[in-house]
């Protein structure tokens, strides 16, 4: 990882955050697989598919919290010239990222309500490896069921709860809400 925080955005940011935004997006709607995403690289602790999310999702208008070890000042310096994102605690973020360890508890996260349920949090929980299965995956998008490595689960009654990207290095995954587990 880099340490600049001038450098590791976007080179042709038009073609690179479409083509990130569909990965994303196509992560989203098929749970549980992997998907290349390095577009960007950052100060570390933060991975380059985190990295390229944060550039990708968010804005001046998307408050970010930073958990743990990735509330540092280089990343917080390198987030704010590259995305003007505004830093917040974990209640008032749209966006959060660090380990599993550092962003729970889960509950300080917003989870929408039942008239805006898209009113919620999205985690990018930063991974040390993709390991064996440890849960099984069914719901929108998933034939039948697939098996995945989560650190952990989080509850909530849908339409209500949290979005998930899980990244490691430059691949990433996603855990859209409405996804339910059942650990193996």
């Amino acid at each position: 990882m880099m340490e600049d925080v001038f450098s590791g955005g976007f080179a042709d940011a038009p073609a690179q955050s479409a083509e990130a935004f569909r990965r994303a997006l196509d992560a989203m709607a098929r749970p549980g697989t992997l998907h290349d995403l390095a577009a960007a690289r950052a100060p570390s602790p933060l991975s380059d598919a985190a990295a390229t999310l944060l550039l990708t999702l968010t804005d001046t208008t998307t408050p970010v919290h930073l958990a743990g070890a990735h509330d540092a000042k280089a990343l917080r310096d390198w987030i704010g010239f590259h995305t003007g994102a505004p830093l917040s605690g974990a209640e008032g973020a749209m966006f959060a990222v660090g380990t599993w360890d550092a962003l729970c508890p889960l509950d300080r996260f917003a989870v929408g309500d039942p008239e805006y349920p898209d009113r919620s949090a999205t985690l990018i929980v930063e991974l040390a490896e993709f390991g064996p299965p440890t849960h099984r995956l069914t719901g929108p998008g998933i034939a039948g069921a697939v098996t995945a490595h989560l650190p952990g689960a989080r509850r909530a009654a849908f339409p209500l709860g949290l979005d998930l990207f899980l990244t490691c290095g430059a691949r990433m995954s996603a855990l859209p809400r409405s996804t339910r587990l059942e650990a193996l």
